[in-house]
C-alpha cells in the first residue's frame, strides 16, 4: 500500500488527516545528528560506546528485577539477570 493510500485510509477512518507531532521535526534532526556523530567515531570508541550501552541496559534491568522481586538479595538479582541474558542468547540462537 502506498503512503498516499495509507493517508487516505486514515482520513476515511478518522474523518481527519493524521496529525504530525510538533516534536517530530526536532526528533528527526536529533536522530540524524546522532547517526552522523556515530559514523565519525573511530572503531575503538564505538566498541567502548557499545559496552557502556550494554552496562546501562543491564543496570536498568537490574533495577527492574529489584522492583519485581523486592526480597531478592543482590546475588539473586544478578543471577536473574544472567538467566535472562542466557535466555535471550538461546532465543537468538547464540547459546
Amino acid at each position: 500500500m502506498s503512503e498516499d493510500a495509507l493517508k487516505e485510509t486514515a482520513v476515511a477512518q478518522n474523518g481527519a488527516a493524521p496529525q504530525e507531532s510538533p516534536f517530530r521535526a526536532l526528533a528527526d534532526q536529533i536522530h540524524r545528528e546522532r547517526i552522523l556523530r556515530a559514523r565519525r567515531m573511530p572503531p575503538e570508541q564505538k566498541l567502548w560506546a557499545g559496552e557502556e550501552l550494554f552496562e546501562y541496559a543491564c543496570a536498568i534491568t537490574l533495577d527492574g528485577i529489584r522492583n519485581q522481586f523486592p526480597d531478592y538479595t543482590e546475588s539473586e538479582c544478578r543471577a536473574e539477570l544472567e538467566r535472562r541474558l542466557a535466555w535471550r542468547r538461546k532465543r537468538e540462537g547464540r547459546a
